[in-house]
């Protein structure tokens, strides 16, 4: 049996090559993130892949999985030592190759298989891997299947099985293409710039743009882990500004970025200026439910209150629910509560049927907003933006802190909060209104403007987000209010990035 794991090996040493490391923190609310190699070893991702067997066994679920792995130097190697744990705990394993996260999800549906693993860093530095997993078509791990796996693999609690099965699918990439382009090629001439950030997505992205009738403009898709010229992350300002740039300099119709794994889309429009995805959600909620009405969706607690207010979407009878933020937490509650579509700020979509077939997908996202634009011939997606009531809102801000510390701080800013409600506090000259506690705290003022404060799922950091449907001032003030809290703790470190007060 594979020796119990430890959390205290280091890299060129003996121990560390006979021995599995797996750091307890890399169990995060719904998927694994790792640096590697200093937090889990190759040996250690061998245990990872006989705890995730012996989950299945464990919850009476066909041991069947797809694994797939995203375009980084060492994602191969961490794929292979995963499912060489995988094959020990007796798991038939179908592996699909290089591939985009909704790539996998649609291997599950397209092989009728009940499992997943998905071995991606998503948007993360280089140096980080991780692990996005399933056991039940659309949905990816939850809380207590995280908490369940971590406590298997940390206590060596696995059990190797015979009968492990190795099957590569080679064309599975040929497969995903197609169901994206198996449709009516659009009426309206776009211009898109298809911007990568030199992740996986440049191996797809263009060419189903092009399929579906768009004039393509690439922009870094030639993959290079390397990241040359920022991280594939379209919340990241460098990516969205970069992808602003071309779209001026081209005359494009929209941008659309992609992330490390595709499973999220950015959009900006042509006049050269980002939206931020819960806007895009907003303009995407208002053209589907005048398709469908009393459409219901939900949104995750870092999205624009637009979601309610928006006289359009109050016409149309659409209705949306406000729930935690993280992939797997809106993907389960979109499916479970038969939502149309999830949309979260940071830019991963689940689109229901008749739409999608619940799970994220960027290229999904992406032709949603081309089919938005084509059902308005008459009007740019800078035109559609402007149609929005006016709101002033920041990019996510995420100031580090140590993984063992985040969440005690939010739960002590969380309190804090609640203290100030209580006693009739004023934040910019207003009480609160009210306070969203089902992930961080939400603090909303009399006038609309709120405040964020949450712990990052998947990474040593905070998130901060602020809005307000009343004033820039408005906006400013409640993120200074939540900055200088946030300064008390000597645990809360620098932001990635921060607007200015």
């Amino acid at each position: 049996m594979l020796p119990k794991p430890r959390a205290d090996l280091k890299p060129n040493t003996a121990d560390f090559e006979r021995l599995p490391l797996v750091k307890p923190t890399g169990f995060r609310e719904y998927d694994a993130r790792w640096l590697f190699p200093d937090e889990i070893n190759l040996m250690g991702l061998n245990a990872v892949g006989l705890g995730m067997a012996t989950l299945f066994t464990r919850r009476s679920v066909p041991r069947r999985i797809v694994v797939g792995h995203d375009y980084r130097w060492y994602s191969g190697a961490v794929k292979q030592a995963l499912m060489t744990g995988l094959l020990a705990g007796g798991c038939e394993v179908h592996d699909i190759g290089l591939a985009l996260s909704p790539m996998a999800y649609f291997a599950q549906f397209e092989l009728d298989v009940e499992g997943v693993a998905m071995v991606t860093a998503s948007h993360n530095d280089n140096g980080w891997t991780g692990i996005k997993m399933g056991l039940s078509r659309p949905l990816t791990f939850g809380p207590e299947d995280m908490s369940e796996l971590k406590s298997i693999v940390l206590n060596g609690d696995y059990e190797t099985r015979t009968g492990g099965r190795y099957i590569f699918v080679p064309d599975m990439a040929e497969r995903y293409v197609k169901s994206l382009t198996d449709r009516p090629k659009l009426k309206r001439h776009l211009k898109v710039v298809a911007a990568c950030g030199n992740g996986t997505a440049g191996a797809f992205a263009p060419q189903v743009l092009a399929a579906a009738g768009c004039d393509v403009v690439p922009l870094n898709t030639d993959l290079d882990h390397s990241f040359p010229n920022h991280n594939p992350n379209p919340e990241d300002m460098k990516m969205l500004h970069a992808v602003a740039a071309k779209v001026r300099e081209t005359g494009a119709d929209v941008g659309l970025a992609f992330d490390g794994d595709g499973d999220r889309c950015g959009v900006v429009a042509n006049d050269g200026h980002e939206i931020f995805a819960d806007k895009v959600g907003v303009m995407l909620a208002r053209d589907i439910s005048s398709l469908h009405r009393n459409a219901k969706f939900v949104v995750d607690v870092k999205s624009t209150g637009l979601f309610t207010t928006d006289p359009v979407l109050v016409a149309n009878g659409a209705t949306t629910t406000y729930w935690k933020t993280g992939h797997s937490y809106i993907k389960r509650f979109n499916f479970e509560n038969k939502s149309l579509v999830g949309f979260e700020k940071s830019g991963h979509f689940f689109f229901n049927t008749p739409l999608g077939r619940g799970y994220d997908d960027g290229l999904v996202a992406a032709l949603a907003v081309c089919d938005m634009l084509d059902r308005n011939p008459g009007k740019s997606i800078a035109e559609l933006r402007d149609a929005l009531p006016k709101t002033w809102s920041s990019p996510t801000m995420s100031p580090h802190c140590d993984d063992e510390k985040k969440y005690d701080v939010v739960e002590r800013i969380t309190e804090h909060y609640k203290r100030q409600k209580e006693t009739g506090g004023h934040i910019a000259g207003q009480a609160i209104r009210d306070l969203i506690t089902v992930n961080g705290v939400r603090v909303m003022l009399e006038d609309g403007t709120w405040g964020l404060v949450r712990a990052s799922s998947n990474k040593p950091e905070l998130v901060v987000v602020v809005e307000s449907p009343t004033s820039e001032a408005n906006m400013k003030a409640i993120f200074k209010d939540i900055d200088q809290q946030l300064a008390r703790f000597p645990e809360v470190g620098e932001y990635n990035q921060k607007i200015a007060v």
